[in-house]
C-alpha cells in the first residue's frame, strides 16, 4: 500500500505576481476611464481615422495619389463620383484625405514621442542631480522656452532637408521644454520620499535610482503630456506644410492646404478643397485632446473631471 504525501501549493514567481498586479493596474485604468464619456469619444474616433489611414490602399486604391492617373476634371465641386470634389490635377479630394491621415498621424505621433523622450531624460537628470549639472539644463531648458516654437520650428525646417522626419525632428526638437520642466517637478517630489534614502543606503546608485524607481512614479504624469503634445505636433506639422516646408511629394492635410492656397482656391470660393483637410485637422487634434484630458483625470483623481 502505497502513501501519497500532500503536496503545498508553490509560491508564485516574482515575474508572475508582477503581471498580475500590472493586468489589475490596467484593468482599474479601462474602468476608472470608461466613466468619461468625452474620453470614449475621443479614443472611438482615433481608432476610426487610425483604421481609415491603415486601410487606405483598400479604400480608395493605390493610385488615388497620383497625377498622371487622375480621373476626374481639376476642381470639380462635389458630385456622386467624387463625394468631396477634385483638387487642381482631378484627383479626388476624399482619397487625398484618407491618404493624408497617414502623414499627419505619423507625424504627430513620433513627434510627439521624441519631444517625451528628451524631455523627460533632462526633466529626470536635472531633478537628480544638484549643482551646475541642474543649473546648465535648466538654463538651456528656459532659453528653449522663451523662444517662439514655430519660430524655431520654421528655422529648422528651412535649413534641413524637405522631408517627415525633418518635420518630425524639428516639432520635437522644440517642443521638449514643457515637459523638462513638468518632468523635473515630479522627480523632485518622488525624490524627497523615504524609499528613495533607503535605495541609497543600500547602495544604490544613480542610474538604478532613476530608472527604477523615478522613471515608474513620472510615467503617468509623461502618459498625460504624450497625449496632449500629440495633437499640437499635428497642429505644428499642418503649419508647416502649409507654410510649404515639408515633404512636397507625401500628401498630408497640412499640404492639401497649401495645395488649395496655391491653384486659388480661397479666391475662387472652391470650400471642398479647403475645408476638408482643415476640419479633419481639427477633430483630430480635439481627439487627442480629449483622451489627454480623460487620462490626466484618471492619473490624478483630485481633478474629479467626469465628463
Amino acid at each position: 500500500m502505497t502513501t501519497t504525501t500532500p503536496t503545498t501549493p508553490t509560491a508564485a514567481s516574482p515575474r508572475a505576481l508582477s503581471r498580475a498586479r500590472k493586468r489589475q493596474s490596467l484593468a482599474r485604468f479601462w474602468t476608472s476611464y470608461r466613466s468619461h464619456k468625452s474620453g470614449l469619444w475621443g479614443l472611438g474616433l482615433l481608432v476610426l481615422i487610425a483604421l481609415i489611414a491603415v486601410l487606405a490602399p483598400v479604400l480608395v486604391g493605390s493610385d488615388a495619389q497620383s497625377v498622371t492617373d487622375a480621373k476626374g476634371s481639376p476642381l470639380e465641386g462635389p458630385s456622386g463620383d467624387f463625394p468631396l470634389g477634385t483638387d487642381q490635377f482631378g484627383r479626388s479630394v476624399l482619397a487625398l484625405l484618407v491618404y493624408g491621415a497617414r502623414i499627419s498621424l505619423t507625424v504627430g505621433l513620433l513627434a510627439a514621442f521624441l519631444c517625451v523622450a528628451i524631455g523627460t531624460v533632462v526633466g529626470i537628470v536635472a531633478g537628480h542631480f544638484h549643482g551646475w549639472y541642474s543649473t546648465v539644463l535648466m538654463r538651456i531648458t528656459d532659453w528653449f522656452l522663451v523662444m517662439p516654437t514655430l519660430v524655431l520650428a520654421i528655422a529648422l525646417a528651412t535649413v534641413m532637408d524637405r522631408s517627415m522626419w525633418t518635420v518630425i525632428i524639428a516639432i520635437g526638437v522644440t517642443t521638449w521644454p514643457t515637459t523638462a520642466r513638468l518632468v523635473r517637478a515630479q522627480t523632485l517630489a518622488v525624490e524627497s520620499r523615504p524609499y528613495i534614502e533607503r535605495a541609497r543606503a543600500l547602495g544604490g546608485g544613480h542610474g538604478h535610482i532613476m530608472v527604477r524607481h523615478v522613471l515608474p512614479n513620472v510615467m503617468p504624469l509623461v502618459l498625460a503630456q504624450t497625449t496632449m503634445i500629440i495633437s499640437s505636433a499635428i497642429l505644428t506639422e499642418a503649419t508647416l506644410a502649409f507654410l510649404g516646408l515639408s515633404d512636397p511629394t507625401v500628401t498630408s492635410w497640412g499640404g492639401m492646404l497649401q495645395d488649395a492656397r496655391e491653384a486659388g482656391a480661397v479666391s475662387a470660393g472652391d470650400w471642398w478643397y479647403l475645408a476638408p483637410p482643415g476640419i479633419a485637422i481639427a477633430v483630430v487634434a480635439l481627439s487627442f485632446t480629449l483622451c489627454g484630458r480623460a487620462v490626466e483625470s484618471v492619473l490624478n483623481p483630485k481633478l474629479g473631471v467626469r465628463s
